[in-house]
């Protein structure tokens, strides 16, 4: 009987019909069944601060760690804003990896898609996540990347692929990353 790997995903844009939504609900049409995608809201979690890190830290602090802790691998798939990843992502991120010492990232297989409307596909974002993924442990999907521009004419309203094309382009990366996590997960 195959294993099914608990996929926790990050949407970096908080809005309802955001592109980054659709493409996560995309990857997940096209994922073996063998991978179970998950979105974990991240748009809850209040700004990380240590004064916060008490016995009893802010219960959406609770909530996500135990996602993460219950996850096999994690994507992010995200826009690029200013260059870089949008707060809520890197909150994320500084949340999951505390209180020191107790990082719920470490040796979790990853992966990241990136998004614009443009045509770089959000190539500062992803390198921008990718370093903090490094520090947190993430063993981060190498080949191939994903970066989605003009995403605007690759995912329909309802998240779908929106072409062949377009399937087999996210299918090919959800196939490489469903790769990574059977060799990484034991």
């Amino acid at each position: 009987m195959a294993r099914t790997y608990n996929i926790a995903v990050f949407v970096g844009s908080l809005r309802k019909a955001s592109y980054s939504r659709k493409i996560a609900h995309a990857l997940e049409s096209v994922a073996s069944e063998d991978l179970k995608l998950k979105i974990v809201e991240i748009g809850d979690l209040p700004l990380y601060n240590e004064d916060l890190e008490t016995a009893t830290p802010p219960e959406s602090w609770t909530r996500f760690r135990n996602e993460l802790k219950n996850a096999d691998g994690f994507l992010f798939v995200t826009p690029e804003y200013n260059r870089s990843i949008p707060a809520t992502i890197k909150n994320a991120i500084d949340v999951g990896s505390r209180p020191y010492g107790q990082s719920h990232w470490n040796g979790k297989p990853g992966a990241v898609a990136s998004l614009s409307q443009g045509s770089i596909g959000g190539f500062g974002a992803n390198h921008h996540l990718r370093q903090s993924l490094v520090f947190c442990d993430v063993l981060t999907l190498q080949q191939p990347e994903l970066y989605i521009s003009q995403v605007q004419n690759l995912v329909t309203d309802d998240g779908k692929p929106a072409n062949e094309n377009a399937r087999n382009f996210l299918s090919n990366f959800m196939q490489a990353f469903e790769r990574l996590v059977k060799l990484a997960v034991k």
